[in-house]
């Protein structure tokens, strides 16, 4: 159904399927077992790398890294270097990562009331 090239999707399929498409973009551009965890973890405040990676116990630095750069470049999440010695790196959402912020919480609603429950 989604028409996926190598510079996204294809001209003819987001106008021929705009309803469709909203929902293949986003998953598209969150396509990854963590990013909705990091941009969770961000929403609040900015993060530093090894606050995330703390966080994020049980992920690779590969990964982590990988998922960080696939956000930046969605445009999520910006990446902030500070000229200091060592240098200082944050991480925190931009206003697209704010926007999906409402999405994220209906997830966790969704989750509390028919995932598992606590004993």
């Amino acid at each position: 159904m989604a028409r996926i090239c190598k510079d996204g999707f294809e001209k003819e399929f987001i106008k021929e399927q705009r309803d469709v498409y909203g929902i293949a973009y986003t998953q598209n551009m969150l396509s990854g077992r963590w990013k909705y965890l990091i941009l969770w973890f961000l929403k609040t405040k900015e993060r530093r790398y090894s606050e995330i990676k703390a966080f994020l116990w049980d992920i690779s630095q590969g990964s982590l890294t990988k998922q960080l750069r696939e956000l930046e470049t969605d445009g999520l999440i910006k990446r902030e270097v500070f000229p200091e010695v060592p240098p200082r790196v944050e991480y925190s959402l931009t206003i697209k990562g704010h926007e999906f912020i409402p999405i994220l919480d209906m997830m966790e609603n969704f989750g509390k009331k028919f995932g598992e429950k606590p004993e």
